[in-house]
């Protein structure tokens, strides 16, 4: 059975370039095994043995070196219908972090070899209204959320929202004089895209300043090395005074960022 993969299944197997894996052929296949317990784990070795079309022995080897690599691991057989007459359970092999992190890596430079083009062909303008057309689906789905919510919570509210979608957010009140709140994002699943176009922090920001009625000011982001993305949000009656004013404001001015 042949192990020889197309081109566009080879462009995912780079972050699996161990010394493990010396020829092409071996990485682009290793990928793919990977690549299919990502999307159908847990899975045994026979299943993705006649997915990808290789013998048993050689399915074998690849599992090993992405288990020794840290990219899978085993689970204990899920019921005990695995088990195949008086042999041994099945095993069930499953991604780990660190598999999913070198897939994440892999779309990450995917993205920025886009964001390169656009900004060649179209200008940095360009990358900027991209920018904005991505975070307007997050907007749009926030927006009713955190203006149900009273004035105080909102940025309460808006962390939430934030940490349903996986950025681990939280916020607090600000320790700078003239009060206000900090809005505090553990993770940002785009830092290493954002680290080379600054315009996706920059059409966030913006964004949670239209949510939030007031202005709001990024103080740190995990793109530019700091361990979370800050962002300070300052108090409502600084901005305009009551609620009404501040939100027709916002409605007509489309918020205030850096």
């Amino acid at each position: 059975m042949s192990e020889d993969r197309t081109s566009t299944e080879a462009a995912t197997a780079r972050p699996f370039g161990t010394p493990s894996t010396p020829g092409r052929a071996e990485r682009d296949t290793r990928a793919r095994v990977a690549r299919l317990i990502l999307e159908h784990g847990p899975v045994t070795a026979s299943t993705l043995g006649e997915r990808v079309g290789l013998t048993p022995a050689a399915i074998r080897r690849h599992l090993d070196a992405l288990l020794a690599d840290g990219m899978i691991e085993v689970r204990k057989a899920r019921t005990p219908q695995t088990r195949r007459g008086r042999g041994r359970p099945a095993k069930w092999f499953a991604i780990t972090d660190a598999g999913r992190s070198a897939f994440v890596h892999a779309y990450d430079d995917l993205a920025t070899s886009a964001l390169r083009f656009i900004a060649e062909t179209a200008g940095d303008h360009a990358v900027a209204e991209f920018a904005r057309r991505q975070i307007a689906d997050l907007e749009r789905r926030y927006r009713p959320v955190v203006q149900d919510a009273p004035p105080h919570q909102r940025a309460r509210t808006l962390a939430e929202a934030l940490s349903a979608d996986g950025y681990a957010a939280a916020s607090a009140k600000a320790p700078q004089p003239g009060g206000g709140e900090q809005l505090c994002q553990h993770h940002c699943p785009v830092a290493h895209v954002a680290a080379e176009f600054p315009q996706l922090c920059e059409a966030e920001t913006e964004a949670f300043s239209r949510l939030l009625g007031t202005t709001v000011q990024r103080l740190a982001t995990i793109a530019h090395g700091d361990g979370i993305c800050t962002t300070h949000v300052s108090p409502r009656s600084l901005c305009g005074g009551g609620d009404e004013e501040t939100e027709t404001h916002d409605e007509e001015s489309g918020g205030t960022s850096l």
